[in-house]
């Protein structure tokens, strides 16, 4: 027996994939010709921008002095960002009280990461944990007013804080609420659909900056009179209740993309319509949907930022008022806050992305397109 050899290069590696994929037309060669003119036009001057002096770049490194971030020539001023990153993440919270976010911040990665792993056991108590036990620890670790703790409003939370608390509160909420208006708006009963129907419409007709508007004006209508209705809860709701009527035509997709003998097979079996909802359709509408469902997600994410036009302090809010401080002032001051926000939205965005791609190939059952 001869033993095997490697394949020639022309069919196998490097040079086989440079000719396939980017060489293997005269246009294809063109393009890839304008794309690296353009890298090396657009890389170069983006580098020096960011990467600080000990990395060749112009950059201010975490530690130097602002008379450093006004040198002429100068990059990105990541001084001013290590400087207030207490800031860009608590906001106005109390600085003696941040051991409370910080709690927050680590139960909250200690309970959701075991849930994003598919083969961590004490699934059910974790989830129970997650979504029932923590917002309630959550709340009252932020809020104080009990075991001693200082009361702190929330007109004082801001930051990253404000940010992952609306994403997460609107993520979480909108499914269940997203999957009964889906339901419904299949369903055989005509005020039921009806009702689902304009609930969708209304909220996707507007805007989100109009929605938000309307929770913190017209919210505090509906309740009794001489109740209070705290802004931050006006946005939650505004946030949810939109995120909702989107993710509710996301499942409605998967729900209609099912063949209809996925449904005839549930009704021989004698199952009820919840039943056969839980255990036969909604696991494969929410499968074939996973792309809709964490885009929906995503664009919620980043729609956090609209909440400081209704005068909550979030990411995007802290890092204008950051780039305010006369104290740091430097011609790169605003746009180094800038970048810093977009790289925690990329981060966040750029995670769910993937875990979304992790989870599409893990539940793949072979029906390819």
């Amino acid at each position: 027996m001869i033993a095997p050899t490697t394949p020639p290069s022309r069919s196998d590696g490097v040079i086989a994939w440079v000719r396939r994929n980017l060489l293997s037309t005269p246009s294809d060669a063109l393009l890839t010709l304008i794309g690296i003119i353009f890298l090396l036009w657009a890389i170069p001057p983006i580098y020096n921008f960011v990467m600080p002096t000990f990395l060749g770049g112009h950059a201010v490194a975490p530690g130097g002095t602002v008379e450093d971030c006004r040198v002429l020539g100068a990059g990105a001023c990541w001084a001013f960002i290590s400087a207030r990153i207490t800031f860009f993440i608590y906001g106005f919270y109390p600085m003696e009280e941040y051991w409370r976010p910080n709690i927050v911040f680590g139960l909250g990665a200690l309970l959701i990461i075991p849930l994003l792993i598919p083969r961590a056991p004490f699934k059910i108590i974790n989830a129970v944990l997650f979504f029932v036990v923590y917002p309630v620890i959550c709340f009252y670790l932020l809020n104080g007013g009990v075991f001693g703790m200082r009361p702190v409003p929330t007109e004082q939370w801001g930051g990253l804080l404000v940010t992952l608390i609306i994403s997460m509160v609107g993520i979480i909420c909108s499914i269940p609420l997203g999957i009964l208006l889906a339901l419904g708006r299949q369903s055989k009963m005509p005020i039921i659909k009806t009702l689902c129907v304009m609930f969708i419409e209304l909220w996707r007709a507007v805007p989100l900056i109009t929605v938000l508007f309307m929770a913190s004006i017209m919210l505090p209508l509906f309740m009794p009179q001489g109740t209070s209705v705290d802004k931050l809860l006006r946005a939650l709701v505004g946030v949810t209740l939109f995120a909702s009527a989107y993710l509710a035509e996301v499942i409605r997709g998967g729900l209609q993309a099912l063949p209809r003998g996925q449904y005839e097979a549930a009704s021989s079996l004698g199952l009820s319509y919840w039943k056969s909802m839980g255990f036969i359709i909604l696991p494969q509408a929410l499968k074939h949907v996973i792309p809709g469902i964490v885009n929906t997600f995503i664009a919620l994410f980043k729609d956090t930022s609209l909440v400081s036009i209704v005068g909550i302090f979030d990411l995007l809010n802290a890092s204008q008022a950051a780039s305010a401080d006369i104290n740091w002032s430097s011609p790169t001051q605003a746009i180094t806050g800038y970048l810093f926000a977009g790289f925690i939205f990329w981060a966040f965005c750029f995670a769910m992305s993937r875990y979304s791609i992790y989870m599409e190939r893990r539940l793949d059952t072979g029906h390819k397109r």
